[in-house]
């Protein structure tokens, strides 16, 4: 499959790229002119524009691809309308390229509570964390909007806290739900979940909650 993925030099899409690349596919890794980026590989066609913010120069980087994956998310709280903003311009491009395929990262707080959620989860942890991260939560609401009223054959994959282990790919995943008591998942395992549900006719026009 030719893919292209953007967010290339992030935790979450840098290793989407390094593992499609592994499993034999062509990669476009979208890389803004000011980032280092040095991974070099046959089947890797870097392509690096001045921002995400335009729809135009990213038409280039989707044509011909059969997918594309978004890896584009805030660093912090005061990120702005990162996300939202980054993904309107993709959709744009794809829609002008004519790729339908797309998958995105969201984050797990956006999803439904678990009907079997632990009353500490349901009452406490759950609104702190989002009081905390309100405006990184808004901007990815106005994301997901915009991706699922798009026409792309989309998926969405929300996970929880993130952290810099090793890939396993082993974790629990819920088509159009949450996983009950999902705390962490590694920066790989995201990438896995999301190379593997290019394949999964299930994941079709879904949010995909996963954890450990």
């Amino acid at each position: 499959m030719r893919i292209t993925v953007f967010g290339a030099t992030g935790g979450i899409g840098g290793h989407v790229v390094r593992q499609a690349l592994d499993a034999g596919h062509k990669v476009t890794a979208v890389v803004r002119q000011s980032s280092p980026f040095e991974l070099e590989h046959s089947s890797l066609e870097v392509v690096r524009v001045p921002g995400l913010d335009e729809a135009g120069p990213l038409r280039d980087a989707v044509d011909g691809s059969e997918a594309v994956i978004s890896g584009v998310g805030p660093r912090g709280r005061k990120s702005g309308a990162v996300a939202s903003s980054s993904t309107r311009s993709m959709l744009a491009a794809m829609a002008a390229a004519q790729v339908r395929r797309f998958v995105a990262v969201s984050a797990a707080p956006l999803g439904p509570m678990p009907p079997d959620e632990s009353f500490l989860n349901r009452r406490v942890v759950h609104p702190m964390i989002n009081a905390f991260a309100a405006d990184v939560y808004a901007d990815l609401r106005v994301m997901e909007a915009d991706i699922m009223s798009s026409g792309t054959d989309w998926t969405l994959v929300r996970p929880p806290k993130l952290n810099n282990k090793p890939l396993t790919g082993t974790y629990r995943t819920v088509v159009g739900g949450s996983v009950t008591r999902g705390y962490f998942i590694s920066r790989a395992d995201v990438a896995h979940l999301m190379l593997a549900v290019l394949d999964d006719p299930t994941t079709l026009d879904q949010p995909i909650g996963v954890a450990y």
